[in-house]
């Protein structure tokens, strides 16, 4: 399991905003029922590796299909293998270090 974040950044859409190109991006996660997690800058990805890089892939055509005539893709994947890895997972990890806990 794997922990990814993807931004979509669509150029030469002929306006600023990007909220109607992005939402094309996140249907794509959705559809293919992946765990995500949409925040202001970026999306969260929780899954194998192979259907969340297939998913990436899609996304980015997604945006080109609906209408954006360049399109800026990155992706940050976090694969760890030595123990379970979520998005929950790496949140919890954090919050307990702001409590004075440990991991």
């Amino acid at each position: 399991m794997v922990v990814a974040e993807v931004s979509v950044l669509p150029l030469g859409t002929g306006s600023p905003s990007v909220s109607e190109y992005v939402a094309k991006a996140v249907e794509v996660v959705r559809r293919r029922g992946l765990k995500h997690q949409v925040t202001a800058m970026c999306t969260l990805v929780e899954g194998e590796l192979e259907e969340v890089l297939e998913a990436v892939k899609e996304m980015h055509e997604a945006v080109l299909r609906a209408g954006a005539r360049r399109v800026i893709t990155t992706l940050k994947v976090d694969d760890r293998r030595d123990r379970p890895l979520s998005l929950e997972g790496k949140v919890e990890a954090v919050e307990k270090r702001l409590e004075g806990g440990r991991e």
